[in-house]
């Protein structure tokens, strides 16, 4: 499927961006914070892109980084928001401010987003806390055992009960293996 699109930019619109690549002109909606992020209109530019499919419609959805994608891909887990949803939240908050009202549950921040209500930031706080992670973010590189920690979070458990499992069973040391092995178990016992 599609990664990404490059080419020139040639036309920004609110949510939506123009990219001509090898003369065919693509309409991408984007969060507005990406449209800002992405090169001025005549410059060349790589968008991250996600392709939505119904029986009526296709819609191809762009964003200025990887991170951002996989932020309004946790965004269409949550019961409720959907692709048009999740852009508009995306482009109501920055990717930063976002994670930490997520990991701090800061409903009043979430409910500052335009259309987004109590109930829908209650579910996302529920679904996405500790899960996102900027490209921004170097935390998991500075980890002494960084695909341990990579792994464990893929799994779905959330960034601060890893961290601190992970601490906990390094305190004895091991292999890899075996850390990973006590590291699930510790985490299978706290839920």
């Amino acid at each position: 499927m599609f990664n990404s699109l490059q080419g020139i930019i040639s036309e920004k619109q609110g949510d939506t961006v123009r990219l001509i690549t090898h003369g065919i002109e693509w309409d991408i909606a984007v969060p507005v914070i990406d449209a800002e992020l992405l090169a001025p209109v005549g410059q060349e530019a790589r968008i991250f892109v996600w392709l939505y499919h119904k029986e009526d419609m296709l819609r191809l959805f762009g964003f200025a980084d990887e991170s951002r994608r996989e932020t309004f891909l946790a965004l269409l887990k949550v019961e409720g928001i959907g692709p048009r949803g999740a852009l508009k939240i995306m482009g109501g908050i920055s990717q930063k401010e976002l994670e930490q009202a997520l990991e701090h549950e800061d409903i009043s921040r979430l409910e500052a987003v335009p259309g987004l209500g109590k109930k829908t930031a209650q579910k996302m706080i529920l679904s996405l806390k500790g899960k996102l992670v900027s490209a921004q973010s170097t935390h998991v590189l500075n980890h002494p055992y960084p695909e341990l920690f990579e792994a464990l979070i893929t799994m779905g458990y959330d960034r601060k009960s890893v961290e601190e499992t992970l601490k906990a069973v390094a305190k004895q040391p091991d292999t890899e293996e075996a850390l990973f092995k006590r590291a699930i178990v510790a985490l299978s016992t706290r839920q």
